[in-house]
Parts: C-alpha cells; structure tokens; sequence
C-alpha cells in the first residue's frame, strides 16, 4: 500500500474535507483527490463518504486503522532514533467520564515524560467504536469481545450506588424507597448515553419508569449536582464515600448497586509507549476497581 494514500485517508477523515486535508499535507485537493482514488481502486471498494464532514465507509475502517498504526510506529521510531529533546509520542485513548474523573487521570500522570495522551471521552458502551473506527488506539470499555485487530484484557468491576442527600430522601422516600416513589424523584443523568440510573431502575420495577431527570454532562459537576439536592443518582466510591462519611450524602436503597466490568482493549500492534500506557492502566486498575 502507498503510504501517503493512507496519510492522505487520516487527513480526510481527520480534517472533515478534501481541502482541509490537502492544506494540513500541504498539497492540492487534486492531489489528495487522486490518492484516495487511487486507495479505493486498489481496495476495491468505497472507503471514504464525500459528506461534511467526510467519514470512513465500514471497509474505510479498517484502512483508517491501519494509517494510524502506521503514523504511530512512525513517530515513535523517529522519536526513538533522532533521541531530540523534548520528542514525543500521543497516544488517543478513549475512556468514559468517570473512569478519567476519578483514577485513570492519576495512572497518567505516574508515566514519564515523553507521551502526550488525546483523551476521547464517551460511555463505557461506546469508547470500543472509537477503537474501531481507528480513532484510538486504546479503549476502556465495557464491550469485552476484542475489536478486530485489538486485544481485551479485563480490568475489574466498577461499582455504582444510588445516592441522595438526606434532605432529598426525607422529601422524595418519607416511606421508603417504592417504586411509587422512584417513578416521580427527580434523577440526575450524565447524558443521553447513560443508562446507569435506568438500569438500577429497572432492577427495582417491573415496569418502566421515567422520572424526572436532570442532564448534567461533567463528572464532576454530576456528582456536586447530586450532593447540591438536584437528584438522586448512582455514584462511584471516588465520587461519594467522602461526601457520606461528611453525611452530604447517603444510600438511598442500602445494599442496591450497579455493576460495569471495564476491559481494557489496545491495538495488537505494540508500542513501548502504548506498553507503558497500558501497565499503567491495569496497575490502577487493580487498585481502584473490584
């Protein structure tokens, strides 16, 4: 394969037009024009969608996967070889919220200098279509069948229960957690992905619930959202044990909790900086998850 046909894909793909592409390759559209033509012929198939922006086709993916593996190998060799000062390798990783609010921002932060990490944040159901897709090379998951080309490794369970403040209780539960009850409180929600509230919910009921919800799409602003009496919501240890010892928060169904097994899945092809990355993870893992 011609390698600038496969830089001319990620530049595609990467920058959402032809132009944009050819400008940051410091060519002419024309140019980047022919060579995904001529990328396509010699699949022999459609791999990039002329839209706006421009995307990767299913075949496109794989192609797209392979141009980044690629660039990766380049410039971590180059780093390697020239030994310049100041070099480094990125490594995109895609994560949910929580997991980089609360332990995975610390496991980073233990590596050396030289790795600059792109941090793709989405929902633990989501992260492995960006390592599909070739946006990343890493992924924290919950999806643990290993995306083509990719490796799975299970990190742990990460624990969720539904917390409240006390004044939220005593006026939403006075008597008890019914489902009655949890059909009117108000919720909180990170966003339009995340069923983890519902998942709780349907555990609790028969039949399907739909209370009010708030939609707070911060980590951290969730949790204080939580804390500050807007809603009831499940929390990890990192996010509520403070707040509860303190009593700004307590259980609200004692013993009740959510479950997600995260798996860490990572390109087969192997870096010393995507090595590095992934021990860190899984140590931290080991720590923080169950």
């Amino acid at each position: 394969m011609d390698l600038s046909q496969l830089q001319a894909l990620a530049a595609v793909v990467d920058e959402g037009s032809f132009e944009a592409a050819a400008a940051s390759l410091h060519v002419t559209p024309s140019a980047v024009s022919q060579r995904i033509k001529a990328l396509e012929q010699s699949a022999g198939q459609v791999l990039v969608r002329r839209t706006k922006p421009t995307a990767t086709t299913g075949p496109g993916e794989a192609y797209l996967r392979l141009a980044r593996q690629i660039d990766a190998l380049v410039h971590e060799t180059t780093a390697v070889s020239t030994a310049v000062e100041g070099a480094t390798v990125t490594v995109p990783i895609a994560l949910s919220a929580d997991s980089m609010a609360t332990w995975v921002l610390p496991a980073l932060a233990t590596l050396p200098p030289g790795t600059c990490f792109d941090l793709h944040r989405d929902d633990q159901s989501r992260t492995a279509d960006l390592l599909r897709s070739g946006t990343v090379m890493a992924a924290i998951t919950s999806v643990d069948e290993p995306v083509q080309g990719c490796r799975s490794h299970r990190l742990g369970i990460s624990r969720y229960r539904p917390m409240a403040t006390p004044a939220f209780v005593d006026r939403w539960f006075a008597g008890g957690v019914t489902v009655d009850a949890l059909a009117v409180a108000p919720m909180v929600v990170f966003d339009r992905h995340d069923d983890l509230q519902d998942r709780y919910l349907r555990r609790r009921s028969r039949r399907r619930l739909a209370p009010p919800r708030h939609h707070v799409p911060a980590s951290a602003d969730f949790a204080e959202a939580v804390a500050l009496g807007l809603g009831w919501a499940v929390l990890p240890p990192e996010q509520s044990t403070a707040r509860e010892a303190a009593g700004v928060l307590v259980e609200l169904d004692p013993g009740a909790h959510v479950d997600v097994t995260l798996h860490w899945q990572q390109w087969t092809l192997q870096t010393p900086a995507l090595e590095a990355v992934a021990t860190a993870i899984r140590d931290a893992a080991a720590q923080h998850l169950i």
